[in-house]
């Protein structure tokens, strides 16, 4: 693959979480004083608060602005006006929310906009992830973390080194910092964790997964609504959790 020249515009996909963020600083880095850096990211209504917090301090610690990248189908960004019009939650293969609030976002923007090159929070340990992307998608898409062999864990050390406080969704021991309920979570050990954090959330999505009858969790090998989950069950550890949800999410429902 070439590398961007003098000019080429780059965009560069930031969530809140620190895969992302390190590619956006390493990016800055390697190429600010030689092409149009441009940041992008897409919030979520239902995220916690705390990560716009983040998505500021880091474009203060970039001296750069982030713009802000939205599905104009969705304008409040919130999942549940996605889930209560499509009348569906999840599948083994993605979730709608996904689709409409980050995919075609970033569709949308890709259709009004130019750029030469992407970064995406792609790290070492998710190669097969990249290679995917590069293959249904474009080929157009530059490996920084990749290329430094940088982990998860990596980025998350760079954030501490550079003083960069991730979002306190990490602090109520969530696992990312997607929305306080991923659907496309299974564990019944993170939806306990949502019912003690959230319990106003949890609530809302029992009744909204019982309305559309998606049943999230599963539990002793067997799927259940999310009001009938004890209190006391465990499933998936929640470090072992891949619950990435990003512009660059493979989605293959319909």
């Amino acid at each position: 693959m070439s590398e961007p020249k003098e000019g080429d515009v780059i965009a560069v996909w930031v969530s809140c979480g620190a895969a992302s963020a390190a590619a956006a600083i390493l990016t800055c880095r390697q190429y600010g004083n030689l092409c149009d850096i441009r940041l992008l990211n897409n919030p979520i209504k239902e995220e916690h608060e705390d990560n716009q917090r983040f998505v500021r301090d880091l474009s203060e610690y970039l001296g750069r602005d982030i713009e802000i990248v939205i599905n104009p189908d969705w304008p409040e960004c919130s999942i549940f006006d996605v889930f209560e019009n499509r009348r569906f939650m999840s599948s083994p293969y993605g979730a709608p929310c996904t689709g409409e609030l980050k995919k075609k976002a970033r569709q949308f923007w890709e259709s009004n906009n130019h750029a030469d090159w992407h970064v995406m929070g792609f790290t070492y340990d998710e190669k097969e992830r990249h290679e995917n992307f590069t293959l249904t998608e474009r080929e157009n898409v530059l490996p920084i973390l990749i290329d430094r062999m940088m982990t998860k864990d990596d980025c998350g050390k760079m954030m501490n080194a550079i003083g960069l406080k991730m979002s306190a969704a990490y602090d109520l021991g969530m696992p990312n910092a997607n929305c306080i309920g991923c659907v496309k979570a299974t564990s019944a050990t993170y939806w306990n964790l949502i019912r003690r954090i959230s319990p106003e959330r949890f609530n809302h999505l029992c009744e909204v997964s019982r309305d559309i009858g998606a049943k999230l969790v599963r539990w002793n090998g067997e799927r259940m609504f999310l009001d009938e989950l004890p209190e006391h069950a465990k499933g998936q550890d929640l470090k072992s959790m891949d619950l990435d949800c990003g512009f660059f999410c493979e989605e293959k429902w319909k």
